[in-house]
């Protein structure tokens, strides 16, 4: 009795595989590629591909439906190699889309700043109404041309962006990282604040040199907000002159923004936190910073302010 069962179910699931492949002959992609290929391929070789056959149209319409496919972002296609039948996988546009995103999300590295900073861009930049003014204008120009002309073949100097709270310096910033990026040029930003911070944090772990130097060799550097607290003597000549003099040494542009405009940040670096005044040290590091970058002044309302 067990070998007449076995029989019967064994023509069933013949009958049930001849159904499925009488459909997978029938899709339209199918029938295509067989006559695309029909000098190539033999029935010998159509009858061995049967399988790949069946999983491509079976994968394409797991895809259709909206669901999981065998390689989630990828889309069956079906290839003849070495005389016979294959299927590869192939990024969706969706995927190579997201891909790309990703890349030109990776190029950008930020340190503590603001969210919207990643989304920076020259589009958006406030340049006419009554916002605007010659300044502004010239900073924007000075960046989209760096933007465009850079390519890391030879030295070109950053900017030195100086002007009140909210004239858009750090955004310009921003900006300029995304327009690099979109060039294949990687950049950081760090607000310089926050980054004394952790270098001071990092004394106990002794990690101090492994966070300086991450940021001292990026490929395009700015450091944001320079000169808003005061800093230590260690902090001033062993983290950021140590960070410029690798830079001016290697020659690696760098940009920088601040509410003072060089000659007073250069005031503000010979003081320390208990008073002291160190003009010489201060002056080496400006030397640095002038050697670096040029500076803009930015003028104009406070864009923060909701009028």
């Amino acid at each position: 009795m067990k070998a007449v069962n076995d029989f019967w179910q064994d023509q069933q699931q013949g009958s049930q595989l001849k159904q499925l492949m009488a459909e997978v002959f029938q899709d339209p992609d199918v029938k295509k590629f067989l006559a695309d290929h029909q000098d190539d391929l033999t029935q010998e070789a159509i009858q061995r591909g049967q399988s790949k056959l069946y999983e491509y149209v079976h994968q394409k319409n797991i895809i259709k439906q909206g669901g999981i496919s065998v390689a989630p972002g990828y889309t069956p296609k079906l290839v003849y190699a070495a005389h016979q039948i294959d299927v590869s996988y192939v990024p969706t546009k969706e995927h190579l889309a997201k891909q790309a995103a990703q890349e030109l999300h990776d190029r950008v590295s930020t340190m503590d700043m603001p969210k919207n900073i990643r989304e920076a861009n020259f589009h958006d930049f406030w340049l006419e109404g009554k916002n605007s003014s010659p300044s502004r204008t010239a900073a924007f120009g000075k960046l989209v041309s760096f933007s465009q002309e850079y390519d890391g073949s030879h030295f070109m100097p950053g900017y030195y962006l100086t002007g009140k709270f909210g004239v858009g310096k750090t955004y310009l910033l921003g900006a300029l990282a995304n327009a690099l990026a979109q060039r294949g040029i990687k950049s950081t930003l760090v607000h310089f604040p926050t980054f004394a911070v952790k270098m001071k944090s990092a004394i106990s772990s002794n990690t101090t040199d492994q966070l300086r130097d991450q940021v001292k060799s990026a490929p395009v550097l700015m450091l944001d907000d320079i000169g808003a607290d005061t800093l230590s003597p260690w902090l001033r000549d062993e983290v950021l002159g140590v960070i410029l003099e690798y830079r001016m040494q290697e020659e690696l542009p760098t940009f920088f923004s601040s509410n003072f405009t060089m000659a007073e940040l250069t005031a503000h670096l010979a003081q320390d936190n208990n008073g002291g005044s160190e003009p010489l040290k201060a002056q080496r590091i400006m030397e640095r910073v002038r050697f670096l970058s040029r500076e803009l002044v930015i003028s104009g309302k406070n864009l923060r302010v909701k009028e």
